[in-house]
């Protein structure tokens, strides 16, 4: 006698149930060649008849065999095994019996196998149902045209379609396999699961019938009022509604999409997390958050990201990139409608096609669209570069509408490698046209230096102080200075210039920190293409 040891169940070990089934079809192998060595057998099967109303016996003259032909209440009895039909003809010595109308296999307390036929094989343990197939597990019930049921291995397979019922969930599938003493069934073609909150789809699938898990083995898609799933591998538990999946895996709340190599969510809570290659899509808000981590909540909104984090917003001529060890946003609560803030944590860089920024933190609120900078930032447009303790960019249409500077705020304007137009003051504001500045208005303590131009001629230098000044640019180029409320200052004329370039205090540019293209706001610093000059 061969004994079969049960694992146990192995909750979400798809490899261990894979070994088991190897093991089941060796072990079977092996006990379907012991039938012809019967030294091999310790303990011969039986198939025994335990009532019948009518039997009678025929002599098969060319096979030398017993034929019972069995009408009215039968029933057979196979170890732990009973079988009954309303008729049946049975072979004694090859213990087969071919069962007719309402056949119904019973193992144990609580496998139920029905068909209108049914032929059972003894020596080997298999039991062929054809005909409105039930067959019922405890709270599994399986539905198909033809079914063959191994006893022995307690293993039942379709490929005719199928139809399971368990719990709130319906399976439907071309070819099935039952594992009952695993409570997994494996699905292959036009795998289908239907449930009052959604509906699954797949080429290959496995199911445990127990925890009422699916292991998705292949292309599958989650079909819900409030979310859409895609992976080519993963689980999803039906009952907590929570999923772990990998390979191309894909959520989508209808508000948020997420993607990543592998993927956590509990759409119970609204929970969810992401691993490396993380993309959280907003598409309410047309952004993109990114990063090899990031966490996930539906209610209230929020989400997290961190490790080599990226921020994209995407606009219709342009596409802003920022990047910062830790991304968050959140929705703040409003007495009209409630708006999304987003912060970023340590050292953030900012590219876009027109403007370019470095700070240690900032925040953008899609209220009143402003981005607030925090800690040393610095904005470069075109030439120009922009310093303060804090600033705020605010736009409008999604195009920048002017950009305040707070606290020792200061402006260089680059003329050639070795001069810049400066402008510093207590507080200012930059104006923008078409993402270029076009007026800055300087307020308290103002103090400039900028270059006279004729044509391309250096015509002189001017120097002055005012408590507010106004400047105005054509294309990068100052076309008029308006000094306002104690003006004072000079001209040098260009015989009277100094061999060392006039700097005002606390001028340094930082082009050497400047993000170029995309790539470099991962990058902190590179090396400077011009040293600070020292103040004159």
């Amino acid at each position: 006698m061969v004994e079969i040891i049960s694992p146990g169940k192995t909750k979400n070990n798809h490899y261990i149930r894979i070994v088991i089934n190897i093991l089941l079809v060796m072990i079977l192998s092996f006990s379907l060649h012991s039938q012809d060595n019967p030294s091999t057998n310790q303990k011969k099967r039986k198939v025994e008849l335990i009532y019948a109303d009518e039997n009678t016996i025929l002599r098969d003259d060319l096979t030398g065999t017993d034929i019972h032909h069995i009408i009215g209440n039968v029933k057979f009895r196979m170890d732990e095994t009973t079988l009954t039909c309303d008729s049946a003809h049975y072979l004694p010595d090859k213990m087969q019996i071919t069962a007719f109308s309402r056949a119904h296999l019973e193992q144990g307390d609580t496998l139920d196998l029905f068909g209108d036929y049914m032929f059972y094989d003894g020596s080997i343990d298999i039991a062929l149902a054809k005909g409105n197939v039930e067959l019922i597990d405890n709270e599994t019930h399986l539905y198909t045209d033809e079914i063959e049921y191994n006893v022995l291995t307690q293993v039942a397979d379709y490929d005719k379609k199928g139809r399971i019922i368990n719990g709130e969930n319906t399976l439907t599938s071309t070819i099935g396999v039952y594992y009952v003493n695993q409570n997994l069934l494996h699905f292959k073609d036009s795998v289908k699961i239907v449930n009052p909150d959604y509906v699954m789809t797949s080429d290959t699938m496995n199911y445990n019938t127990e925890t009422e898990t699916v292991f998705f083995t292949g292309p599958s898609e989650v079909h819900g009022d409030s979310i859409y799933m895609y992976c080519e591998r993963g689980w999803y538990d039906t009952k907590q509604k929570v999923s772990s999946i990998w390979k191309n895996a894909l959520i989508d709340n209808m508000k948020n999409r997420l993607k990543g190599d592998s993927l956590f969510y509990n759409d119970s809570t609204g929970f969810g997390e992401g691993f490396r290659n993380v993309v959280i899509e907003d598409t309410v808000n047309n952004l993109f958050v990114m990063g090899d981590y990031a966490a996930y909540n539906k209610v209230p909104e929020r989400y997290f990201a961190t490790d080599s984090a990226m921020f994209i917003q995407v606009t219709k001529d342009d596409s802003l990139f920022l990047h910062a060890d830790t991304l968050m946003a959140f929705n703040i609560p409003d007495t009209i409608k409630e708006y999304r803030i987003i912060k970023a944590y340590y050292g953030t860089r900012i590219f876009s096609k027109d403007i370019q920024a470095k700070c240690d933190s900032l925040t953008f609120s899609f209220q009143d669209t402003v981005i607030r900078l925090y800690k040393d930032p610095v904005i470069w447009s075109a030439d120009n570069q922009l310093t303060s303790d804090s600033m705020a960019l605010f736009t409008k249409n999604q195009e920048t509408d002017r950009l305040e500077l707070y606290n020792a705020a200061f402006v260089a304007i680059k003329i050639d490698t070795l001069r810049y137009n400066q402008i510093k003051g207590n507080n200012l504001i930059a104006y923008f046209k078409n993402d270029e500045v076009y007026k800055i208005v300087l307020k308290g303590n103002g103090q400039s230096i900028y270059y006279l131009l004729d044509g391309e001629e250096l015509a002189g230098v001017n120097q002055s102080k005012s408590t507010d000044i106004q400047i105005l640019l054509d294309e990068g180029k100052v076309s008029e200075v308006i000094e306002e409320q104690n003006p004072a200052g000079f001209i040098d004329p260009p015989s009277s210039l100094s061999l060392k370039e006039p700097r005002l205090e606390g001028f340094k540019w930082l082009n050497n920190l400047r993000p170029r293209k995309k790539d470099d706001i991962f990058i902190k610093s590179k090396k400077a293409d011009l040293p600070i000059s020292p103040k004159l």
